[in-house]
């Protein structure tokens, strides 16, 4: 089979919810990560055979194929075609794994695959309540077969972020403990420079707005004052949840054949991709057997993978995938994770595999492993080999 490379990745500085990218419009985001990553390299924009992005509630500033809107906004060439994904957090992570199949497939040579996601203006789950009573929960409630097969169970990531707390003997503490680290390791990250190399600053009126400002000092005692986000989750609070914001992210896949015509240095290979689902009520748990499932594809062991990039969405979802695992957690979300570091739904695929790539290439790894719980009990993996 034909393989598949990654030539480069690249993501916008995220931004906090109301913060340095809260007016701009989805559309100009995605078009910044898009142009710069065509200019960065050296592919004519009008070879692109299309543009794959993930983005989660697309109404608004996002409805319409935010890709395509993307493309045309960067000013690029109209004979390139765009399409837009939604596989809720994994959305760009399975534009990656769309970009890279239809590499390997042979039928497509030049794709660029990303995302994007405005929470500012569109929060989380902004379409899935449009139009609906005050009080709907679920876009499934109304669903004779739904509710024949799940009965009134709840569809709620934070009764699920709950459970797996309850179900792994997780206490408040101990997510209080894992998100001050993710916090401690993105400012340590962020001092270091680490980051610089993958983000491309975004132009603003008042200069141009170049760092993650997700990320904060705090401390245990402070943590423990907060109240949590319902009185039916006693151990879900802000301060062990993802944070909600504003990014973009692109990643150039390429066949071996355009690695060649265009003289172009590949940077990983695509080793392993695969998806995975568990029960929708537990809602957040798939990375666990969506790992087993990808390690075994692959012919490979947790000990073969150098780095790993999990989704922060609640501190609970990581703790218990590196119990049943037993992967180091001094090798996982090395740089901080979702909880410090923002979760921007559509765009986080692409945005933890371009800090992963980097990541790899800095402390010299071979392996790295990225997935992430999504939506309807799902999960991605990837797995990409540094070159």
């Amino acid at each position: 089979m034909a393989e598949a490379f990654i030539v480069d990745a690249l993501r916008s500085p995220t931004g906090k919810r109301k913060g340095s990218l809260a007016h701009v419009h989805g559309a100009d985001l995605g078009a910044h990560v898009i142009k710069a990553l065509v200019e960065r390299n050296d592919v004519p924009a009008a070879d692109y055979d299309d543009v794959i992005f993930g983005c989660v509630d697309t109404i608004g500033a996002l409805a319409g194929d935010i890709a395509r809107t993307s493309w045309l906004a960067a000013g690029m060439p109209l004979s390139v075609p765009g399409t837009t994904v939604d596989r809720q957090c994994g959305s760009s992570q399975q534009a990656i794994h769309f970009a890279a199949q239809a590499v390997m497939s042979g039928t497509q040579d030049v794709v660029l695959a990303g995302g994007v996601q405005t929470m500012s203006s569109i929060p989380i789950s902004s379409a899935m309540l449009a139009g609906q009573p005050l009080g709907f929960t679920t876009p499934f409630a109304e669903s004779l077969g739904w509710r024949e097969r799940f009965g009134d169970a709840p569809v709620n990531q934070f009764y699920a972020a709950q459970r797996i707390a309850d179900h792994w003997s997780l206490s408040r503490e101990d997510l209080e403990v894992f998100a001050k680290e993710s916090h401690d390791r993105a400012l340590a990250a962020i001092a270091a420079g680490r980051f610089d190399r993958e983000i491309v600053p975004f132009p603003l009126p008042q200069g141009e707005f170049f760092m993650d400002e997700t990320a904060r000092a705090s401390t245990l005692e402070k943590m423990a004052t907060l109240q949590p986000v319902d009185a039916a989750y006693p151990k879900i609070t802000a301060a062990v949840s993802s944070s909600t914001c504003d990014a973009a992210a692109a990643v150039l896949v390429v066949s071996e054949a355009a690695l060649k015509r265009y003289g172009l240095t590949p940077r990983a290979r695509i080793h392993h991709l695969s998806v995975r689902a568990d029960d929708p009520i537990w809602h957040l748990t798939a990375p666990i057997p969506a790992t087993a499932h990808a390690l075994k594809k692959a012919g490979m062991k947790l000990a073969d993978i150098d780095r790993v990039e999990i989704n922060e969405a609640f501190a609970s979802v990581v703790l218990a995938w590196l119990r049943e695992t037993d992967y180091p957690h001094e090798r996982t979300n090395v740089n901080g994770g979702a909880i410090a570091l923002g979760h921007p739904l559509g765009a986080s695929g692409a945005k933890l595999m371009t800090t992963l790539l980097h990541e790899l290439e800095r402390s010299g790894g071979r392996y790295g492993l990225q997935t992430m719980c999504e939506g309807g009990g799902q999960a991605n993996v990837t797995i990409i080999e540094r070159l």
